[in-house]
């Protein structure tokens, strides 16, 4: 299984994860299927999008990846319609409004980098967060646990 399929499959799982647990608040909550660029989930009851993300790779880098270009095009953070972004780092699901991951951008006078991702050909422009400062912006915070 190429790497693009493989992080696919696991993308679906932890948004599965994020779904039940937002649905045991708003049970009309429901996951898009197919691809869908605003977000992954919609919460009816409220009217937002929840879009799931996740960077496992934080554990030893130390740095979240919050993309806003790909391939020379706005991408992520840049268009998200969602209002609010689950990131998963391998340990936790932090939870965060979209307006809050700008603010510490700016707040903290962050650049962007540019990059090739492993599995990607194409370039990226993301900025590297410390994981650290960024969960200081972040609402919630909820530990894996062994059961959807």
């Amino acid at each position: 299984m190429d790497t693009f399929s493989r992080d696919l499959k696991a993308g679906q799982i932890y948004e599965e994860i994020v779904l039940k647990k937002i649905q045991n608040k708003y049970p009309l909550a429901y996951k898009q299927e197919g691809y869908c660029k605003d977000w992954d989930i919609y919460v009816p009851e409220l009217s937002i999008g929840v879009e799931v993300k996740s960077d496992q790779k934080s554990q030893y880098t130390g740095n979240i990846v919050i993309e806003i270009e790909f391939n020379g095009k706005p991408s992520a953070l840049t268009t998200t319609k969602a209002q609010y972004w689950v990131i998963f780092d391998g340990n936790n699901y932090a939870w965060y409004k979209v307006g809050d991951i700008r603010r510490c951008i700016k707040e903290n006078n962050l650049f962007p980098a540019q990059f090739i991702s492993k599995g990607d050909s194409k370039m990226k422009t993301a900025y590297l967060i410390k994981k650290g400062l960024l969960l200081k912006y972040s609402s919630i915070i909820t530990p894996v646990t062994n059961s959807l």
